[in-house]
Formats: C-alpha cells, structure tokens, sequence
C-alpha cells in the first residue's frame, strides 16, 4: 500500500502506546479519536489532516482507538474486524502517523461519560492542540460525544476542533460497515476501492490432508488466529501471498471443501504458482484480487482437477491483465 503524499525521508517510525502518561508531555498533539477499522479511504483523510498539521507546526500526531471493539462490549455482538489490532499498527505506520495510543475498551470505560473523556483524556493526559474527527462521529456513554460537544468543551480553552466530510467513491460513502457487507459477498474488488488497498489477512500454515498434493495443486491451510477477523465470502479467489517478503501469485479457496468431504468448519486453503517450499509453521499474508467463482461440490476428484486447472489458467490471464 503506497501513500504517495508523504516524502520517503519525512517517514518515522510510529510508536504503538498502551500507556498514556508516556505521552503526558507532549506539547500540544494533534489528535483523532476512533476505531479505524479497516484504515480505509475516509480514515486516511482524516489521519492526513492530522499528520499535515502536526508537522506544520512541528507537533506530533495521535490516533487514539481501541483493543475491543466498542460494539463488541457494548451489544455483545462479535463484530467481523477488517483488521486485527496488529494489522492497524501496521497500516498507520505506512501512513506516517507519530502515535497510536490503544485504550482497553472494558465496561468501565465504556460508561465514562463524554465529558470526562474530553476532561481525563484530551486535557489533563493529553492536552491536545486540536481534535479532527469525521461528520459523524460520536463517542462516550450513550454516544453523548460529538462535534457540538467538543467545540462547547474545548473552544473556550483555544483548543481547534475540526470536522472532516465523508470520503465518496462513485457516490458512495465510504465506511467499515460497507466494506464488510462487500466482503461479505465476495466483491473484494469494491473492498478494494473503498479501502484504497487489496483487502488481506494473515494464517499460519498449518498441516491439512494433502489432498491438493495428490491432484497437482498442493495447498497451504491456513489457521487464523483471531477469531473475529473478517474471513471473505466462501469461493475462489486471485490472491497475491507474501512470505518473507516476497510476493507470490496464487489462487485460495474458501469454503467447507464439499466435494472431499463434510465439515461445518471454513478453510483456507491457497495455492501458489510456482512454489515449491516448505512453509508449514510459517505466517503467509494474503491479499485478495478478485473472486473467480463460488464454491461448488464436484462429482468426482477428477471432475475437480480439471476445474482447478481451469481456475489456474483463469486466474493466471488476470494476472497478465493487471
């Protein structure tokens, strides 16, 4: 994922912080506050805003979120994470951000009001220059928190509040709530839009039946390990996996493997052209393209050897496309 818009040599290395008092004295930081899932395209408008003012007045950027998230705690709902906390420290460094202060988003913290927040976090911890946040942002119990609220707290006290607008592509607001129902369908082509990068995930390989071996297509299973991470629709798919740094073609499928035998339990399973290593134990990053077609129960092995080989050629004239 490239950010054109920050030089190479500006770039440093963005510190993740669970301690808050480390960043006490600080002068007068410019913030965001949120979940980011996802780093898509709307939050990398906000993040820039506040990366670009930072350095303009020779400050430092924060971006405070959360280790849960909030919908989880509050409605209990298990909540299909584009990025795992780790994934998002990785896409804010890419970004140029100076600090990414992760709060535990517990049940205490959840019925702290707005106002405390806005007292305890941004003034006596932070002391914050100026606040950027999204035209719909709200925050704190009851989601009392908004941009009305903030500028009445903070704007007596010099401190700048601004609002950023929605982020559209082809009319279309972009949100983690939309990329999820895109996900959802398969349609990791319009995710990609909206995330300004090629949806991906992270698994170790993990020991499967090796049946792919027997049909000319050994596969690589992968074990996610945080349950909440947003698996894509069942199918398959054009992928480009990294290991070790390395970008590799291939094509995954997902799905309960329903011609080789009966599970309720999803795989992951890839296939990398021209490969031929020992991977297993490893951790391959795999990063979707476009889904080629859905998952379907074939009559015999060789009804599904032959598809696959269809799959590869497909998948291999897309490639050549791109």
């Amino acid at each position: 994922m490239a950010f054109p818009w920050i030089p190479y040599f500006c770039r440093q290395v963005m510190e993740v912080v669970h301690d808050i008092s480390v960043l006490k004295n600080l002068v007068h930081p410019i913030v965001t506050i949120g979940t980011y899932d996802g780093v898509h395209l709307g939050h990398q408008k906000i993040i820039r805003r506040i990366i670009d003012k930072a350095r303009e007045s020779h400050r430092k950027s924060i971006l405070i979120t959360f280790d849960n998230h909030p919908r989880k705690v509050l409605m209990g709902d298990s909540v299909p994470l584009l990025n795992t906390l780790e994934e998002k420290a990785e896409l804010l460094k890419k970004l140029g951000l100076d600090y990414m202060l992760v709060i535990p988003f517990n049940q205490a913290f959840a019925s702290k009001s707005a106002i405390d927040f806005i007292q305890e976090y941004l003034i006596d911890q932070l002391n914050i220059g100026e606040i950027v946040i999204g035209h719909d942002h709200q925050f704190g119990n009851k989601r009392e928190g908004n941009m009305q609220l903030l500028k009445e707290v903070l704007l007596p006290m010099n401190r700048i509040v601004s609002e950023i607008s929605a982020e559209e592509i082809d009319e279309v607001v972009v949100s983690s709530s939309k990329i999820r129902k895109a996900l959802a369908m398969g349609e990791v082509g319009l995710a990609k839009e909206l995330l300004g990068y090629a949806y991906f995930l992270q698994g170790e390989v993990v020991l499967g039946n090796q049946l792919g071996r027997t049909l000319g297509y050994p596969t690589a299973n992968l074990a996610i390990q945080n349950p909440d991470k947003l698996i894509p629709a069942n199918g398959v798919y054009a992928v480009e996996v990294e290991h070790l740094g390395v970008i590799h073609k291939g094509m995954m499928n997902i799905g309960f493997r329903p011609t080789v035998e009966k599970t309720l339990k999803r795989a992951l399973e890839v296939h990398l052209f021209d490969f031929n290593s020992d991977i297993y134990g490893k951790t391959l990053k795999v990063h979707f393209l476009r889904k080629v077609r859905e998952e379907v129960k074939f009559a015999d092995l060789p009804a599904l050897k032959n598809q696959l080989a269809i799959d590869e050629k497909n998948i291999r004239d897309l490639f050549s496309l791109v």
